[in-house]
C-alpha cells in the first residue's frame, strides 16, 4: 500500500502541515482532427473532459498541455482561452494530453477537515 499525502491536523480542525507525495499517474496524449469527439467542460476553473472516455482519456481528466504547450486552468502558456482555441476548426490536427489534475489548496484544506469529521465521530463512539 503507497501512501500518496500526509495530513497533520490539530484539535480544531485547522490544517497544520501537509505533504504531497505526487508522482504523475498515467496520462494520455492524442491527436485529434475536427471536430473534438470529447466533450470538455470548464470545472473549477479547470477543463475537463464531461463525456466520451477513449485511449485511455477518461472522464474527469484535465486538458494538461495542448501541441506542447503547457495549460494553467482554462489558458495556455501562451495566454490562449482553451476551449476557444478548440472551437476553432484552424488549429486541427492537435495534440492534447489530459491526465488527473492536482489538487488545489482549497481541495487539500477541505480534504483535511473532513479527516478531522472522522476522527472526532471515531473518537465519540469508544
Amino acid at each position: 500500500m503507497a501512501i500518496f499525502s500526509v495530513y497533520v491536523v490539530n484539535k480544531a480542525g485547522g490544517l497544520i502541515y501537509q505533504l504531497d507525495s505526487y508522482a504523475p499517474r498515467a496520462e494520455a496524449e492524442k491527436t485529434f482532427s475536427y471536430p473534438l469527439d470529447l466533450l470538455l467542460k470548464l470545472h473549477d476553473e479547470r477543463v475537463l473532459v464531461a463525456f466520451g472516455q477513449r485511449d485511455g482519456i477518461r472522464v474527469g481528466h484535465a486538458v494538461l498541455a495542448i501541441n506542447g504547450v503547457d495549460v494553467n486552468g482554462k489558458y495556455t502558456a501562451d495566454g490562449k482561452e482553451v476551449l476557444e482555441y478548440l472551437g476553432n476548426p484552424a488549429n486541427y490536427p492537435v495534440s492534447i494530453r489530459f491526465g488527473r489534475p492536482r489538487l488545489t489548496s482549497n481541495e487539500k484544506l477541505m480534504l483535511a477537515s473532513m479527516f478531522h469529521s472522522d476522527q472526532v465521530c471515531g473518537a465519540g463512539r469508544s
